[in-house]
């Protein structure tokens, strides 16, 4: 799809945290796929490292991230996380490569 917005975000768990972010990124999968500008949300855990995991999103342009960041759902997460994460959390946003 033309034009649309992919984003890799990458967590890693303080210790003993594991579990509680792999239950927060879960919890955000509903509530993201059910937003009108939401194509695609994955969570994926690091098989060698509990305290990894990843989202891959992808939505129809900056427009809907950025309405996405400001929902109550993300807010909730996003404060969780900075109790939860050993270091700041990282996004990176990826475009389509024209054919």
């Amino acid at each position: 799809m033309t034009g649309t917005l992919s984003l890799i975000a990458s967590f890693t768990a303080k210790p003993g945290q594991e579990q509680r972010l792999r239950d927060e990124l879960t919890a955000m999968i509903a509530p993201s796929l059910a937003e009108e500008g939401c194509l695609g949300y994955h969570p994926y855990s690091d098989p060698t490292r509990a305290d990894r995991m990843i989202i891959v999103e992808e939505w129809v342009d900056s427009a809907a991230l950025d309405h996405h960041f400001s929902l109550p759902h993300f807010k909730h997460v996003a404060a969780v996380l900075e109790e939860i994460l050993a270091e700041p959390f990282t996004l990176r946003r990826l475009t389509d490569v024209p054919a």
